[in-house]
């Protein structure tokens, strides 16, 4: 067993722009909202079999803005669950500023194609 990953069928895959300056709070805020989404959005069967297998969650990061509407349109043609996080700005970034995108839960497999390529954050 390759570090425990055979044993999780289905993952999410938190993404967050290393573009932004955000502090280490801003960025798990951004990760929870976009985590929240995108599993609102999952079929019930994905629900199911990603909470009974511990809800494997990835933090990924992309280059900039364009690299997460990219990365939403491949995942949505994948028919994938996914959220695009708008920021209200009440703290760190202007108002309307795109931070993260949650991907998931869906099948490790499927989701591996979209994400493979990006670094952990």
């Amino acid at each position: 067993m390759k570090g425990g990953e055979e044993e999780f069928k289905y993952k999410q895959c938190l993404i967050l722009r290393s573009d932004l300056k955000l502090s280490c709070g801003k960025m798990c805020a951004q990760a929870a909202h976009a985590s929240i989404g995108a599993y609102e959005k999952a079929s019930l069967a994905d629900k199911k079999e990603w909470l009974r297998e511990g809800q494997k969650k990835v933090a990924l990061k992309a280059p900039s803005e364009r690299a997460l509407y990219e990365l939403k349109v491949v995942a949505e043609m994948h028919g994938v669950p996914v959220s695009l996080i708008v920021d209200a700005g009440y703290t760190e970034i202007p108002p309307g500023t795109v931070t993260a995108l949650g991907i998931g839960p869906a099948k490790a497999e499927i989701i591996n194609k979209i994400t493979g390529h990006l670094p952990l954050l």
